[in-house]
């Protein structure tokens, strides 16, 4: 954590939380990757642009289906006390200055293809988040349509706990919960034709909502390789898990150590974090259609 002579409000894996003032919030997303829970040694260079550059990205491109909390990227529009600590810092293309938000309860998490913990109870079940899904299912299968499967927010330490849509209810009230599941399906429909359009498919993503004044905005991050799973189009092959345009050379070069996935981790060679840094930046500059060299703090 950086010392930026602001009130430090939250330390998540990856995400560093400021208070600003009584309205607004300082993220800084850091380099840091984790995988099965752990956070590794390594940084991943340019991993915490990448996912600030996509989520103000998609927060100007679905603007019109819910407001989002960010105000800004850029260190100039920091408080002056600021700027000068989170240059020397590097924390160009790092910060989002946002709106402060009552944050909901709950993960809104969108599937719109069944894999990870949806497939494993699916396979038992036959259910997904509780609820009866289409028999003859196969991992990695596109659902018929997207699906809400909201999840609790851990406390520090825990796991997430998937809900059912009327657990999420009871938590939020049923008009805001219903109104929470629309506006996550409309999201999750917009990026994923978006990205399908550029060759990648979005397997499920969670996105996190809050209040403002009783209004529903979109916060934290947006549609970014942390907090979705993207696949390239052409590697789908229904029954196959494909690979994903994230931390995936971080994940099979530890499956392939029989690490029993508690800390410490073990140390990341060079070639792996350079490929997971790769793969955050194609999937940046495929969706986009941008150069991720034209974003603050990236050298050429």
């Amino acid at each position: 954590m950086i010392d930026l002579g602001l009130p430090h409000v939250h330390s998540g894996k990856v995400r560093d939380i400021y208070a600003v003032d009584d309205d607004r919030l300082l993220m800084v997303t850091s380099d840091r990757i984790s995988a099965f829970d752990v956070v590794m040694e390594e940084p991943i260079p340019h991993k915490g642009r990448v996912l600030t550059a996509m989520s103000a990205f998609w927060f100007e491109q679905l603007a019109d289906v819910v407001p989002g909390h960010l105000l800004s990227t850029d260190l100039a529009d920091l408080p002056a006390s600021v700027q000068k600590v989170a240059a020397e810092a590097d924390l160009a293309g790092r910060v989002m200055l946002t709106r402060r938000a009552e944050m909901l309860p709950v993960e809104c998490i969108v599937r719109g293809y069944i894999t990870g913990s949806a497939w494993k109870e699916y396979s038992r079940h036959g259910t997904v988040h509780g609820a009866p899904m289409p028999t003859g299912l196969r991992e990695s299968d596109r659902l018929p349509e997207p699906v809400f499967t909201p999840s609790t927010k851990a406390e520090a330490g825990g796991h997430d706990e998937n809900i059912t849509f009327d657990a999420a209810a009871d938590l939020l009230g049923r008009p805001l919960a219903e109104k929470v599941r629309d506006v996550s399906l409309e999201l999750y429909r917009r990026g994923a034709d978006w990205a399908r359009e550029r060759g990648i498919l979005v397997a499920d993503t969670k996105f996190e909502m809050g209040l403002i004044d009783g209004e529903l905005v979109l916060c934290d991050e947006v549609l970014t390789p942390d907090s979705s799973r993207f696949w390239p189009a052409d590697a789908w092959r229904p029954g196959e898990t494909p690979p994903s345009f994230d931390k995936q050379p971080v994940r099979d070069y530890l499956d392939g150590l029989g690490w029993d996935r508690t800390p410490p981790p073990p140390p990341l060679p060079e070639e792996v974090v350079r490929a997971t840094s790769e793969r955050y930046v194609e999937a940046y500059e495929r969706i986009t259609g941008r150069s991720f060299a034209g974003w603050p703090g990236v050298d050429g």
